[in-house]
């Protein structure tokens, strides 16, 4: 059988020792009798349980990457980041096993390769939201702020029991963190934050002018972020 075929079988019965028993279910011999192979094919394949319990997370999480990706982008970046906070919801709630393996706390204290994926995919809708001069601080903290207040309202409903889960809270705490994001709402100051988005917004757009050397770009690049990073 190619080794192909062998690893999607793996996979696919660490997925449902995972969904059934969570991460301690997904032993090595577990994994081993219900592939239907020996446990040396799978330290061969994916070197050992951690990386097999990446592999697994990550396939769980590709339907919904995928989903994600096939998003035609509207003429709104704002709107779309909310499509994309509803999305990813809906995935934490459906899959809670694999969701909270993903986004919870891991012992090494590292990202899991499909957490990664998912910030990535949050970062370019950040970045578009800056280059349409909508963005209130940068784009780096942006995204961060985004991860947290979703992963975090995502893990929390995971933890409550379904019949006490508020559903209205995500929809509160998205409405928040874009808020608090986008230039969207009337500022308290008429002045600074108007300095503000235009540095981000030119930030966002540097990649693409051709006019000046790498260092120039360097130097632009640090001084726009010293300008749109919020005063401490």
């Amino acid at each position: 059988m190619p080794s192909s075929e062998v690893r999607e079988r793996i996979i696919e019965a660490a997925t449902k020792l995972l969904a059934e028993g969570g991460p301690d279910a997904m032993t090595t011999r577990a994994v081993s009798a219900a592939a239907g192979v020996h446990a040396p094919t799978i330290y061969r394949i994916f070197g050992d349980k951690d990386e097999l319990l990446d592999a697994v997370v990550s396939h769980g999480f590709t339907t919904y990457l995928n989903s994600k990706r096939a998003q035609v982008p509207s003429d709104d970046p704002v709107e779309d980041l909310r499509r994309g906070w509803d999305l990813h919801l809906e995935f934490g709630l459906t899959n809670p096993t694999i969701y909270a393996t993903i986004f919870g706390p891991r012992p090494d204290g590292r990202r899991s390769p499909a957490e990664r994926q998912a910030l990535e995919v949050l970062q370019k809708i950040i970045h578009r939201i800056a280059e349409a001069g909508r963005l209130a601080m940068p784009e780096d903290l942006a995204a961060q702020l985004l991860h947290a207040a979703g992963s975090g309202i995502v893990l929390s409903l995971i933890a409550t029991p379904e019949p006490e889960r508020d559903l209205q809270l995500p929809v509160l705490a998205r409405e928040a963190a874009i808020s608090a994001i986008t230039t969207d709402t009337e500022p308290q100051d008429s002045d600074q934050p108007t300095v503000t988005s235009a540095a981000i917004t030119l930030r966002a757009a540097l990649p693409k002018i051709d006019r000046l050397t790498d260092g120039e770009r360097l130097l632009m690049a640090e001084l726009l972020d010293k300008i749109a990073r919020p005063v401490s």
